[in-house]
């Protein structure tokens, strides 16, 4: 298997971190942002989005982050990340969905136009978009607040792929324009799953390694 990744992509680290849990060996090509690979019509051909991460298996061509963590543990011996019960498989991808639509959507849209463009893309972020997304992430972080009360993870007793997804941004965290005071739940498990040692493997070095090639 071979996936396509960027350094400091949030949707990449989730993928990678799961990679990493795993102990499985991918070949895995990074892409460089600033040279506009994810446009280029090599990579087009494979994903027409223009996006990573992109996981290739034999003919498989898949992206979306979450499918790929999900098809990563169904080809793997360790299950535990996504358990083969359904209802446990249920509220998991349950989690992914949501922080997939709501959650991550206001906060991703957030680190882009606040923090991602005017220091990584030198452009102004959208105003409109920020007051927005502020608006809906205080809507979506109190739910996640309030389910965090008493838990140490979203779904069961031990990590799985609906932790890893959710944090996948947490890199940017404290870098936007929000107030995270009111959330003391969620904010916890944020600090701890950000130690998680799975996921610290995949934290750019440096934040001047974003978007770039390793040791390119």
């Amino acid at each position: 298997m071979k996936l396509y990744a960027i350094v400091g992509s949030p949707n990449s680290r989730k993928v990678l971190a799961v990679i990493d849990h795993l102990g499985l060996e991918l070949e895995i090509e990074y892409l460089d942002l600033s040279q506009g690979d994810c446009h280029k019509p090599d990579y087009q051909a494979l994903n027409p989005n223009e996006m990573v991460p992109l996981l290739i298996d034999d003919d498989l061509k898949l992206w979306e982050s979450n499918a790929i963590t999900q098809y990563l543990v169904d080809s793997s011996v360790d299950q535990t990340l996504f358990p083969r019960d359904l209802k446990q498989r249920a509220d998991i991808a349950r989690w992914q969905f949501w922080e997939l639509a709501h959650f991550n959507n206001a906060f991703g849209t957030l680190s882009f136009e606040s923090v991602a463009k005017p220091n990584f893309m030198q452009m102004q972020g959208d105003q409109g978009a920020i007051n927005r997304s502020i608006d809906q992430l205080n809507q979506f972080a109190n739910v996640l607040n309030e389910h965090m009360r008493d838990r140490l993870y979203v779904v069961g007793d031990a990590i799985t792929i609906a932790d890893y997804s959710i944090i996948n941004v947490e890199f940017f965290k404290q870098m936007i324009p929000f107030d995270w005071s009111p959330y003391p739940h969620l904010n916890d498990y944020f600090d701890r799953i950000r130690q998680s040692e799975h996921w610290l493997a995949t934290a750019p070095k440096d934040p001047s390694d974003i978007g770039k090639i390793p040791n390119r």
